[in-house]
């Protein structure tokens, strides 16, 4: 079974931008969410368009199943999406020789700054960049999915590694 363990953190300072690479621009939106499973399309600015669906795991795992798909077929499925597009730029970011995802959100999301590192294992040790933020791996409110229903735009104006606290 395709499985992802991933952790996400905040974003505290821009010097990761010295060794990231150019960065990729992506919109996606979710056909289906009900706060386990997803169900999500994917445009990527470098003409690839995927479908994935995430379920339930233990921990920090998931299971993830993801298929290429045409783009013209992705940009059909968006306009049926349930809540907003995401829009964000990810990088790539080699630390130690592994890699971080750095995903600079935009649109109705702009402002937020999140690091996401996949493991093989969930208690795989990893180097911690000086960049790093506090982690938000077990907060909903940064999952794409969650931020297409109730975007960072909508959220209290606290500052990012403080606890942002909204009447849900």
């Amino acid at each position: 079974m395709p499985v992802e363990i991933e952790r996400k953190f905040f974003v505290a300072d821009p010097s990761w931008r010295e060794h990231a690479d150019d960065g990729v621009l992506i919109r996606q939106s979710y056909l289906a969410t009900n706060g386990h499973a997803s169900v999500r399309v994917r445009i990527r600015g470098d003409g690839k368009a995927t479908l994935t669906v995430k379920l339930p795991g233990s921990g920090l795992s998931r299971l993830e199943f993801e298929y290429d798909i045409p783009v013209d077929e992705a940009e059909v499925l968006m306009r049926v999406r349930q809540g907003g597009l995401v829009e964000k730029t990810r990088y790539r970011v080699t630390v130690a020789g592994m890699v971080w995802e750095v995903d600079v959100f935009s649109g109705e999301n702009d402002g937020l700054v999140i690091a996401e590192i996949e493991l093989e294992q969930e208690d795989q040790p990893f180097a911690r960049p000086a960049w790093l933020g506090p982690e938000v791996t077990g907060d909903e409110r940064y999952h794409n999915s969650r931020l297409a229903q109730r975007p960072f735009a909508s959220w209290s104006s606290a500052p990012l590694g403080q606890e942002l606290v909204q009447a849900e």
